[in-house]
């Protein structure tokens, strides 16, 4: 059974494939019945997402994904349910986005000296509606036949170390979670598998975040393995945090988890929608995003928080589904770290 609520999406605001419209009408297609927009560092596509999703009986939740630094790595903070027209909120997206701006700048000077000229045009040309990022230079580095694809890209280019690198720093940890929990919003770590942080790093990055008010950890994502769902569902079980889920869809070519295919949180999370209307809307309709034992496990995980953030037993659900585990060997050979 795959769940149909997806709360982790790209148009071609950010760095996705579809624009909004296109986007809407896909994961529609596909099952879903929830879909959070989380475009990096800019909300613009809401509008115009919502007008299409109602007509589509598909429930959009306003979301952004945040980049961060914190102790001098690349992090994403998602916000759902947030108010795109928060002044803070707002301000700072635009700030960021000026710095992404700044940055594309230095990547283009640093390939440049390496005869690669034309980077920062041909960058944006992929960016098409707004953002720049490392994945419209790599679009860019293929296109001219640099690299086959761009995952080859991130082995050569646009990594420290190799030309078109260029250090940046983004919105603190406290800044994109104030901003989030003050539109009315609700912080979540976005796909923490990938940041390569270590145990004991995870655990100061999950409990700053805790303290600074974030409220949940997105467990089950593209580029997570079955295993990360099983230990992230233990990390938000330890600190006391609701589990999130979405396909961190970009478009076909671009994405390792087709929209409509996402499995169940692992049993005993507690869903950050739990309490939603447009959750409860789904199971009242007869479409209840989960089946009758998660939707039981989930009660009981309820009824215990307050117990959950000095528990440190998983008492995650080990089974996954036999397509997502054929996709393993990919997920791993693909650095997502580097796609940031």
């Amino acid at each position: 059974m795959y769940s149909t609520i997806d709360l982790h999406s790209h148009s071609t605001i950010s760095d996705g494939i579809l624009p909004a419209v296109e986007l809407i009408a896909h994961a529609a297609s596909h099952g879903v019945k929830i879909l959070a927009l989380t475009d990096h560092d800019d909300t613009r596509g809401l509008g115009i997402a919502r007008a299409t999703a109602e007509p589509l009986g598909l429930q959009l939740i306003n979301g952004v994904e945040i980049s961060v630094t914190w102790k001098r790595r690349t992090l994403h903070i998602v916000g759902l349910k947030i108010d795109p027209d928060y002044a803070p909120l707002k301000h700072g997206l635009e700030a960021i986005r000026l710095g992404r701006h700044t940055r594309a700048e230095h990547m283009a000077i640093s390939l440049s000296k390496t005869g690669i000229h034309g980077s920062l045009e041909g960058a944006y040309q992929f960016a098409k509606e707004g953002i720049i990022s490392r994945t419209h230079f790599a679009r860019f580095l293929v296109e001219k036949g640099y690299a086959k694809d761009t995952k080859s890209v991130f082995k050569k280019y646009l990594v420290k170390g190799k030309p078109g690198f260029h250090e940046h720093e983004w919105a603190s940890l406290e800044q994109a979670v104030t901003w989030i929990k003050d539109s009315g919003g609700i912080p979540v770590i976005a796909h923490p598998g990938r940041y390569e942080l270590g145990r004991t790093n995870m655990l100061l990055l999950i409990e700053e975040f805790r303290a600074l008010g974030g409220k949940a950890l997105e467990v089950v994502t593209g580029s997570h393995t079955p295993p990360m769902y099983q230990e992230y569902a233990k990390y938000a079980k330890m600190f006391g945090l609701l589990a999130s889920q979405g396909s961190d869809y970009h478009g076909k070519g671009s994405s390792y988890m087709e929209m409509g295919y996402l499995p169940p949180l692992p049993v005993g999370c507690i869903p950050v929608w739990h309490d939603w209307p447009e959750a409860k809307i789904l199971i009242e309709s007869g479409q209840s995003p989960m089946d009758d034992m998660t939707l039981n496990a989930c009660a009981s995980a309820i009824a215990s928080l307050g117990n959950t953030a000095s528990s440190g037993e998983n008492s995650a659900n080990s089974s996954t589904s036999n397509i997502l585990e054929k996709t393993i060997k990919k997920l791993e050979s693909f650095n997502w770290r580097n796609t940031l």
